[in-house]
């Protein structure tokens, strides 16, 4: 017996040899097809198994090689596969998430457009039916007059903590003394000494205040450009770093000299005496409080807050407002903005509606 299978064995090595077909190693291709051949053959016959084994052993010269030579290839077959999938989803990845920021930039409208106002009204009417009825009340907002970035934050620094006629006297006299309000530059400023503006009554640490903001445009850390392309959150942190530039500040700024649509001054205590009133709360909502009370508003929380500085106005409620001045968080009284005339702060950006 030992003998015949010793023959069958040398009968059947001489036949892969001489047939180039059966030579794998030489070809890759052929190898893909080798673990499907020994599943057909073993449902077949045991023989046949045995003699795809042996057929495969001259190839190998190694009849354990041979059965794990499929599993190497099924792996070396589908480690290709993933490759080639997970590198086109990284590329894939990094481009689409660069320009996701900056499209929110893009999309914002002014409320100075035509038509937002109106839009902005059916908006909050239909989100809250209590503001609603405040809506019908008073006369919508108009924001239609605009003052370089540059010239309205100055101005705002020379009216914190004066009364509105104090005001706009040092104003006045600061405007004559850079030319003209198309002389409030920052070269301009910062050619004029402190003593210079303490003559047109601006005090030193207002002076001071000038001079950072005017340097922070000399240097490029602020522009014109670059104020009215930033969105909210960048620009609220780029502002709040000019000195005596505050939150409550850069709120003003953000409503009534750019118009922006979705600002809420959670600071201002006109505001939030008017969102006590308006919802009936015992107490004066924290600032903490104010974002969750005025989810609603979105995206015309700017529009909200006109409105309620018109309803404390209609109780003659006479407040001050909390003002956080910069990094040191000081607490400082201003001169209450809700008069109609003059308008907030007379930043001169917004006309109120009669």
């Amino acid at each position: 017996m030992v003998g015949q299978t010793q023959a069958q064995t040398t009968e059947t090595q001489p036949q892969p040899t001489t047939d180039p077909a059966n030579a794998p190693p030489e070809n890759p291709s052929p190898t893909t097809k080798i673990p499907f051949r020994p599943r057909k053959i073993r449902k077949l016959s045991p023989k046949t198994s045995s003699d795809s084994k042996s057929s495969q052993s001259t190839a190998t010269e190694n009849p354990k090689t041979t059965t794990e030579s499929p599993k190497t290839a099924a792996t070396a077959t589908e480690s290709p596969k993933i490759t080639t999938t997970s590198k086109p989803s990284k590329s894939k990845l990094t481009p689409s998430s660069q320009p996701k920021p900056i499209v929110p930039t893009l999309m914002a409208r002014s409320l100075s457009c035509e038509g937002e106002i109106e839009i902005a009204l059916r908006h909050l009417r239909t989100a809250d039916p209590i503001l609603s009825s405040l809506i019908d009340h008073h006369q919508p907002p108009i924001f239609d007059s605009f003052h370089s970035p540059f010239l309205a934050l100055s101005r705002s620094i020379l009216y914190q903590q004066l009364a509105y006629k104090a005001g706009t006297s040092i104003y006045t006299r600061f405007v004559s003394l850079c030319g003209g309000e198309s002389g409030v530059l920052p070269e301009t400023i910062l050619s004029l000494t402190p003593h210079q503006l303490r003559q047109v009554g601006i005090s030193n640490r207002k002076a001071s205040y000038l001079h950072d903001l005017a340097r922070k445009y000399q240097n490029g850390i602020l522009s014109d450009s670059s104020i009215l392309e930033l969105d909210d959150k960048s620009l609220f942190t780029m502002l709040t770093m000019v000195n005596g530039i505050g939150s409550w500040s850069v709120h003003m700024f953000m409503i009534f000299s750019l118009h922006r649509p979705d600002v809420l001054p959670v600071n201002d205590l006109g505001v939030r005496k008017g969102v006590q009133m308006l919802y009936g709360l015992e107490e004066l909502p924290k600032p903490s409080q104010m974002e969750q009370l005025c989810e609603k508003w979105r995206p015309y929380r700017s529009v909200a807050a006109w409105y309620m500085w018109r309803f404390v106005e209609a109780k003659g409620s006479n407040s001050s407002a909390a003002v956080v001045t910069g990094e040191n968080l000081q607490q400082q009284q201003q001169q209450q903005f809700l008069d109609p005339i003059n308008g907030i702060l007379n930043f001169g950006a917004c006309a109120w509606g009669q």
